[in-house]
């Protein structure tokens, strides 16, 4: 994962998303690439009192992997690229904008607020 913005960057992103717990591991750590892949024989159990047999069979394929970490960029690029998060970052507290409406008045608060909607349109 990108650390300054979050957006899933890496295969490993999309592996922690595929299954839950423990399931893989890198045979190298230092070069977390596909071919260092491999799955753990044993994981712990979900309260993490016993080790068990993994429940995860068999590795997913390179394509697989890919397409889940694509899916997943598409996702945050949808949620935090998007006119909405762009609007909803600049769009003040509530508090702040109830008490806009009431100092200020109604027609006061839809200024500012077009103003940020007008810089971030919707998609036609």
């Amino acid at each position: 994962m990108d650390l300054n913005t979050g957006r899933p960057d890496h295969i490993e992103d999309a592996l922690i998303r595929m299954h839950t717990g423990s399931w893989f591991y890198w045979t190298d750590s230092k070069n977390k690439i596909f071919d260092n892949l491999k799955l753990h024989k044993k994981v712990w159990n979900s309260d993490g009192t016993a080790l068990i047999d993994n429940p995860v069979f068999h590795l997913p394929t390179e394509v697989e992997v890919n397409n889940k970490l694509a899916e997943l960029q598409a996702a945050w690029d949808l949620e935090y690229n998007s006119y909405k998060s762009k609007r909803r970052a600049e769009y003040p507290k509530f508090e702040d904008q109830f008490d806009q409406i009431y100092n200020e008045g109604i027609d006061a608060w839809k200024t500012s607020i077009k103003a940020i909607k007008d810089k971030y349109p919707k998609p036609s």
